[in-house]
Order: structure tokens, then sequence, then C-alpha cells
């Protein structure tokens, strides 16, 4: 059985490994052989009686918790089996925390550990007491713009004849008569005040990052924001295509709405508030959108592209979103993005996990069908093989259709320095997409090798005519 979430090989015992445990009793539990290979196969452990004796006491006192750790024989062969159970309470150990993600051990610190120690706390950020918060920081305009755009549904629940207080209460955005910061986010009246981070920047860029034409930055709460950020995307950055239907008049935005709308939400909701603002970047070909905050420990980028159950960083911020009908609650606002593109005719939209944060990209190319005609595949292998150094060149001529290890690869080119095959040759491929690894959660693995991708399949054969 290979390693996995919940199960990790060591060839023998150290210290170290009591982070191990630490990772898996704050995620979901797990186990830890003790005398076993990356494969998992068996290696006798000779000092099997000292660590039986020794590694529950490590773990009881360094940890304060306890596992059961069992010895396990095989063909005379002996190793050792620790059973971590998950914990409702934090574990450190010396005052650090770890946190068993995929197949890899955590540490968390910064945001990651402040929101870990709320979550097992039982709150999210946005459930916490803001003390510097009156009812006089809450907009009036906007929870009456909040409840008017709510009609459309039947979600909110009656909230006719409230005061300001007793609408907060109903939304669970008051705790004794105190304002969360949920409250602020939602209908503040200058919630930068109290969180600095909460803007929207745009910029609308020509060629690259560096090319910056111009910008504005809106700042307010998620009510004026999910209509202000649309409407200044419509007025000032987005072209409209207008064609005409005998004598009607008909206006098409470069990218569908609905898209445009759900990237934003997505962001405001399951944004990072004690971080950065939201960046929108605009340029000639497509439109990005990303927030601070990564996904869930228990979800990765794939998840996203199909059907995936919601899990809001902001509970009652993405709540109070969903009963004005902003929002839903079974994690849908991904498929509505790509779905809204393919039968707009354009091209799947990019997410990815950068920069501590989830970026969302649309593209103003044709459909998906016209991205590989041969005159784009030229445009884009022209875009790429300039950015080629001739030391990657000579990578992608040493590889066919088969996997090499860094090994191979270094005897293939004649290079015997490493650290010059790693960073001229390996890493400029590896960040121009023109080769992946075979194992992309260990890439330190012992058993890591490199293929073609299909980007560098397509600048290969171009080389070739």
């Amino acid at each position: 059985m290979p390693e996995k979430q919940n199960i990790e090989y060591k060839q023998s015992w150290h210290d170290d490994y009591l982070k191990w445990v630490c990772g898996f009793a704050n995620a979901v539990g797990g186990k830890i052989y003790i005398g076993k290979d990356d494969d998992g196969n068996i290696i006798h452990l000779e000092n099997y009686r000292k660590l039986m004796e020794s590694i529950p006491q490590k773990i009881r006192n360094t940890l304060g918790i306890t596992c059961d750790v069992n010895l396990q024989e095989d063909e005379d062969k002996k190793y050792i089996e620790i059973i971590v159970n998950p914990y409702s309470v934090p574990v450190s150990i010396r005052g650090r925390y770890y946190y068993r993600s995929g197949s890899t051990k955590t540490e968390l610190t910064g945001i990651e550990l402040n929101e870990f120690l709320l979550k097992k706390a039982g709150k999210t950020w946005d459930d916490v007491i803001e003390e510097r918060a009156t009812i006089d920081d809450i907009d009036a305009n906007s929870i009456a713009k909040y409840i008017e755009d709510a009609k459309d549904g039947d979600r909110l629940p009656d909230v006719e004849g409230l005061s300001i207080l007793q609408f907060l209460e109903k939304l669970r955005l008051v705790e004794n008569n105190k304002i969360k910061r949920s409250a602020i986010v939602m209908f503040g009246k200058d919630p930068g005040r109290f969180y600095p981070g909460i803007s929207v920047r745009i910029g609308r860029f020509v060629n690259d990052d560096a090319d910056l034409r111009f910008h504005d930055v809106l700042e307010g709460n998620i009510v004026y924001l999910l209509k202000e950020v649309i409407k200044q995307l419509g007025y000032k950055y987005l072209v409209k295509q207008i064609e005409f239907r005998g004598i009607l008049r008909i206006e098409k935005g470069e990218y569908p709405l609905e898209a445009l709308r759900e990237m934003l939400l997505n962001a405001l909701v399951h944004r990072t508030y004690i971080g950065v603002h939201v960046q929108i970047r605009v340029y000639n070909d497509k439109i990005m959108i990303w927030n601070e905050g990564g996904l869930p420990y228990d979800m990765d980028i794939e998840m996203l592209k199909g059907v995936h159950t919601s899990y809001p960083r902001n509970r009652l911020i993405a709540d109070a979103c969903f009963k004005a009908g902003y929002i839903d609650t079974w994690g849908r606002g991904t498929l509505k993005i790509i779905n809204s593109c393919k039968k707009a005719g354009l091209p799947t939209p990019e997410i990815i996990e950068t920069a501590g944060g989830i970026q969302v990209t649309l593209f103003k190319v044709g459909s998906d069908e016209e991205l590989h005609t041969p005159q784009v595949t030229e445009q884009v292998t022209e875009q790429v093989t300039e950015q080629v150094t001739e030391q990657v060149k000579k990578l992608l001529q040493c590889i066919e259709e088969e996997e090499y290890s860094n090994a191979e690869l270094m005897n293939q080119l004649g290079v015997k320095h490493r650290p010059t095959f790693l960073y001229n040759y390996l890493q400029k491929a590896l960040d121009l997409k023109l080769i992946e690894m075979t194992i992309p959660d260990k890439p330190k693995s012992s058993k890591q090798k490199y293929r073609l991708t299909e980007k560098g399949r397509q600048i290969k054969e171009s080389w070739r005519k």
C-alpha cells in the first residue's frame, strides 16, 4: 500500500517524526509505520524493544496525547505501527502546530494557524466579536439594498419592521448585542477602518504586469462591492461588442456576466480578511481575479472543477450571501463559471492556487477547439519559444515519449554540476510548463522523474517543422 493522506512509512525512528504524529492528530488521524520503506516493504527493526518503550513516552511527554503503538511481525521481520487518532483540540509540539495535508506534513503559521485555532474552537474568523464596533458602524442603506436583492429569492426570514440590531440578530451577526466581524464586512459604513485589506483593486494591463495603464481602488462592504465592481468593469475596463438585429442594438460583453459575478463572489466570500486586498487584472486577452486564502486542507483544485461540497472560510458571511440569493451552498460557483464560459464559446477558465491564494482566469480567445487550431497553436508556440533558453532547448531535445530521472537527464546533457542543471535547465523548463513531474505531490522523492507536457510536445514539433 503506498503512502497517502493517513499513512506514512519510515525506515527507522527519529524524534523529528513526532511532528508527523502532531500533523495526524490535528487532521483526520492516521497511521505511521516504523520499519517500512516508501513502497511499504518491511525493513526489520533491530531495536524494536527499545522503541516500543520510548515512542509512547515521547508522544505523551512531548505532545500531551496518547497513541496506540503496536509491534507487528511479518516473516520474522519486526516493525512498529503507530495509530494516531484525530483530536478535537489543537495539538502542538514545543509551541509549533503541524497539519497533515494530502501526503505531506505542513507547519501552520500566520493566517493558517489563526484559522486552524478558530476552527478547533468551533468558530471561523467572521464569527468573532469586533469589540471596536458599535451599531453606528452599520450602514442602513446597505441593509435596505440587501433586503431588496433578497426579494427575488425565498431564503431571507421575515425582517419587515425590524431595527438594525434585530435584523443583524436574524442573520446571527451579533452576539449579546455586540457586532461581529461578519456584520462589518457585509454592512459596515467603513469596513476599511477595521480591516485595511478589504478593498478590491482593478488594474488595466496591456502586455504584461509591468505595463499598467490605469487602475482603481474600490472600498466598501460586500453589498456595495458586488454592485460597484461589476459596474466599474463594464464602464471602464471591458469592451462591449455591438451588433444589430434589424434596428435593434444588442450589446454583448467580452465575458459572461454570470462568470464575472461568481468570480467576484467567490473572492469576497472565501477570502482571508486579515490579508491583502482582492486583485482584478484586466489584459487584452484575459481577466483574472485573485484573493488571498488557499483551499481547505481536504480539497484540491481538481475538486473545484466538478460537483463538490461547499467549505466556506467565512461561515456567517457565506450564510448571509446565501440568504440574499447571491450564492448557493452547494459548491456550484466554480461550475457556473466554467459552464457559462463554455456556453459563450470561450476557453475553459483556469483555476490555480498561487501566492497564498486562489486565482481564476477567463480567456477571451474563442472556443476550446479554436485554441488547438494550427493558427492559434503557432501563436502560442512563438510566444513560448521566445522564452526558451539554449539550456532548456537542449533539455527538451533529450526527452522523448519516456520518463527520465535527474541523473539520466544530466548524463544525456553531459552536465556534471547538479545545481547548474537544476537552476539553468530543469527549473526553467518546469516554470514554462514544458515538462512536468511524475510525482508532483512529492517534489523531492527519490523516485521522481520528468516527462514532456503537451506544450512541450508542441514546441518540439514546431522545431522539427
